[in-house]
């Protein structure tokens, strides 16, 4: 026993002073270089129309043309019906009979019950006969026509207001001349409008003009405001539209087309049929 303790002791003396630690390897520090400009070969690069900045330095961008792309929606839609292995097959996530597997419902149907929309009072209406002018003052025009903008000279229609910028360019179903900034009219104004307000009118006659409401529908505005329209589409301006009877008492005459220049002075049966 004791032979085999002392040569154990041996033996492990010997080959912990022939066993050597292992080498710590340290990296290397790598210098840093800043970011430079490739040389061109071409001195001459600038002035060929390359992407240059200068003695024949080129710049590289991280955009490119092979990297544009279109901005559409990458997830595809879901193919219902093709087969077990895309998880909407058979039945298509429908479930097993019934009505809603069988086809889609009426809107609105609640299974029999009175619906929402049965449930719920009715509040209002809404007018079909209803119309909508674009108002204008007599104030502003009286601006427009010391600007040099508006001829006083020559009538005055819904098209030169509207060239003119004193209405906007929606004019639904015509323009109400107003009697804002009456006290600037010095002078005789002959006008075609769609309405027209008491005060306005008793300005403008008072200063020795005339006010003259005529009837325009819907094709006929467009024929006086936009007249060129028809001129690309090669088609002839259409005849003036006579008024609704619900509209015939509030109307002096029928539009002219193309826009009038010259007013057309009233008749005395005319005059006595306005109301005042």
């Amino acid at each position: 026993m004791l032979r085999r303790r002392l040569s154990s002791i041996v033996s492990a003396s010997i080959v912990g002073t022939t066993v050597r630690a292992k080498p710590v390897i340290t990296p290397l520090p790598v210098p840093f270089r800043p970011l430079q400009f490739l040389q061109c070969p071409n001195p001459n690069f600038k002035n060929s129309g390359g992407f240059g900045l200068g003695g024949g330095l080129r710049a590289y961008s991280l955009l490119s043309l092979n990297d544009l792309r279109d901005k559409l929606p990458r997830k595809q839609k879901t193919r219902k019906g093709r087969g077990i292995g895309s998880g909407k097959g058979k039945t298509a996530g429908r479930g097993h009979k019934g009505q809603k597997a069988r086809g889609s419902g009426k809107l609105g149907f609640e299974g029999g019950q009175t619906p929402l929309r049965r449930r719920l009072p009715k509040r209002g209406f809404k007018n079909p006969f209803s119309l909508t002018f674009q108002p204008v003052g007599l104030g502003k025009i009286a601006k427009l026509i010391n600007e040099g903008k508006i001829d006083s000279h020559e009538l005055i229609t819904m098209k030169t207001l509207k060239d003119t910028g004193a209405i906007g360019k929606q004019i639904k179903d015509g323009v109400r001349l107003m009697g804002r900034g009456a006290d600037q009219i010095k002078w005789p104004l002959h006008f075609e409008v769609s309405r027209v307000t008491v005060r306005a009118k008793e300005t403008v006659e008072a200063a020795g003009g005339t006010v003259r409401r005529v009837y325009y529908n819907k094709l006929g505005f467009r024929a006086l405001l936009k007249p060129e329209w028809f001129e690309k589409k090669g088609r002839l301006l259409p005849k003036a539209a006579r008024p609704p009877p619900k509209q015939r008492d509030k109307v002096d005459s029928i539009g002219r087309l193309p826009a009038p220049t010259k007013p057309i002075p009233f008749l005395a049966e005319e005059k006595e049929s306005v109301p005042s």
